[in-house]
Formats: C-alpha cells, structure tokens, sequence
C-alpha cells in the first residue's frame, strides 16, 4: 500500500510503499483511510522530540495518530491507532472506532478530534465547566483555540473572553461565539488591568490556556486577591506556544483561590479517554453535522506529503491529508 513513510529519525516523511497492516486478533479492525489530519503532535512524533517518544526505538513507520475512513460494511468511521494512519489502510482496536453521523465529511471529520481533545478534555474533565460559568480562552486565535470558544458555548458557558495577538483574527471569534477579545499586544499594565475590570465585573471561573509563557504571568498577577476572599479560578495549561516555563510567585497561590492543572496525553485518566470516544467526539461531530460547530481545514493528497510536510501552513487551518 501506499503510505507517509519515516525512514530515519528526524526525517521528512515520503511517499512510498509499506506492507499492509494485518489484523492479528478478533479486537482489530482493518480500516480503509480516506484522510488523516496532522497536527503539533504527528510532527513532533515523527521527529522524535515528543515526550511521547523518548525511550522508543526509531524504525520505519507511519505517520498519523489518528484518521477517517471506512469499514469492510461501508460504514463511515473516525478511529485512533498508535501504528500509523497516514496510509490506505490502517489497523485499530475496535474501542478507539468512532461512527460520522450522516452528513459530516470525511475531511472535517478527521480535522476536529484533536481540537476536541484540546477543549473539551480540559473543559469537562480538568475544569469540570459548569452551565453558567465565565471562561476565559487564552491564545484563541489558533485552531484549537477557535474550536473551543464553540465548546465552551456548547457546554453552556456564559461568557468567553478571548485573547491573541492578531487583532484581525481576535475580531473574528465575535462570530464563533466569543462575548469579549483582549489583545495580547497591549502593554503589560493595561493587559493587567483590563483583565482586573473583566473579573470584577464578571468574575472568571475557568482559563483555559494554549500559550503558557509571559501572558499567563499576567493572567495570574491580575487574578491574585488582595487578602479578602477571592473568586476560585480553575486555570488548565493545554499548550506552551509562547514558552514551556513560567515565573509563579508563591503569594499568587496563598492569597488567590486559584487551581490550576493540565490536559494532555498522560493526564486523562483511562475512563476519560473512554469517554472521549464513547460521549465526546460523538456529540462534537454531530454538533458539525447540525452546523454548530466549525474549523477551518487545508487539504493536501497524500502523494504531495513530501512536499506539504515543511510548507508552512497556516497555524488557523487544520492541515488534512487526502488518501
């Protein structure tokens, strides 16, 4: 079969040849790819610096965590896979197989699970959002972070408070849902003080962060009390696009009832990975099927991966191989 192919440690993936996955016991499933969406995670796979890489021992493989294609019955499937899916055909465990509701294509299809996972993990199960509730989306100008701001809303948020950079793009996310942008070019005091006016007036229960660094020192000193009873904010770290470290002082975390925790591949527990397959991806899809949610995609044929694989993208579209 025809397949995206690593052959050595930091490669760019090629258009070749592979053998053909086998089903070796009755809980896999042999699974024809349509498409196969690549995100942050497949690159840093395929290169080797992912965590999730550090003791594995590089061999030709796949690439692809993830992908949509059809059963041997016709029927229309999302489905995970640790062996590859970027390649016509695929093998899976039958418990990481998902149904698309009639009316979702194969492309958005493959596109939105990851965003998903970026949102709704860190909403349901980190944050525990309630319906009512303020959220705050830090860096939502992304791909996930648009997707989220639909989360958000569909799990019955309140309000969203976005902020970015991109003053043109933050300005756009009024359509997706968001109730109130803040830039991420103000200066450090007004970005401070802007964000002490949102959470007087309506006071923050959730952030949900994609950029960690500089502008979550900020957040935090903005929502740190005074010594009187504060407002508890749940704060959740999903990605670290503008650094992996911050500065946090311990005043912040006595004098503010603040939580804060990550969502990620190995901070979901077995029974929310379950459920992010049995209830979550379900309901999101449907959501897309009944027009209630979007994302933006880019979409490539798999005999262009070389090609493709070190074009920059634009970081709003999710990149989504045809196959």
């Amino acid at each position: 079969m025809k397949a995206a192919i690593v052959f050595e440690k930091g490669g760019i993936p090629q258009y070749a040849d592979f053998p053909d996955p086998e089903v070796s016991s009755e809980n896999e499933q042999l699974i024809s790819v349509k498409a196969a969406s690549i995100k942050h995670l497949d690159r840093a796979r395929a290169s080797g610096t992912h965590y999730s890489t550090e003791n594995e021992v590089h061999q030709p493989k796949l690439i692809g965590s993830d992908g949509v294609g059809l059963l041997e019955n016709g029927d229309k499937v999302y489905f995970f896979s640790k062996k590859g899916t970027v390649a016509e055909k695929a093998v899976t465990d039958k418990k990481f197989i998902v149904p698309i509701p009639y009316g979702l294509d194969f492309s958005t299809a493959a596109a939105l699970p990851n965003a998903v996972m970026g949102s709704a993990m860190g909403l349901k199960f980190k944050t525990k959002l309630k319906p009512g509730e303020i959220v705050l989306i830090n860096g939502a100008t992304g791909i996930t972070g648009k997707v989220a701001i639909q989360v958000a809303k569909l799990y019955g948020a309140k309000k969203v408070i976005v902020t970015g950079r991109n003053q043109e793009v933050l300005e756009s996310l009024y359509d997706l849902g968001a109730d109130e942008v803040v830039s991420l070019q103000l200066n450090d005091e007004d970005f401070k003080q802007k964000i002490k006016e949102i959470h007087i007036e309506t006071p923050i229960d959730v952030v949900l962060d994609y950029i960690w660094g500089h502008s979550v020192e900020l957040l935090l000193s903005a929502l740190k009390g005074d010594g009187n009873f504060s407002h508890k904010t749940r704060l959740v770290s999903v990605g670290g696009m503008s650094g992996d470290t911050i500065q946090l002082s311990s005043q912040i975390l006595r004098g503010t009832d603040i939580q804060i925790s990550g969502s990620g591949l190995g901070s979901w527990s077995p029974e929310e990975f379950k459920l992010l397959l049995t209830e979550i991806i379900p309901e999101m899809f449907q959501a897309a099927a009944d027009g209630k949610l979007k994302i933006d995609i880019e979409t490539v044929h798999l005999k262009d991966i070389e090609t493709v694989w070190e074009k920059e993208i634009n970081s709003r579209k999710r990149l989504v191989i045809l196959i």
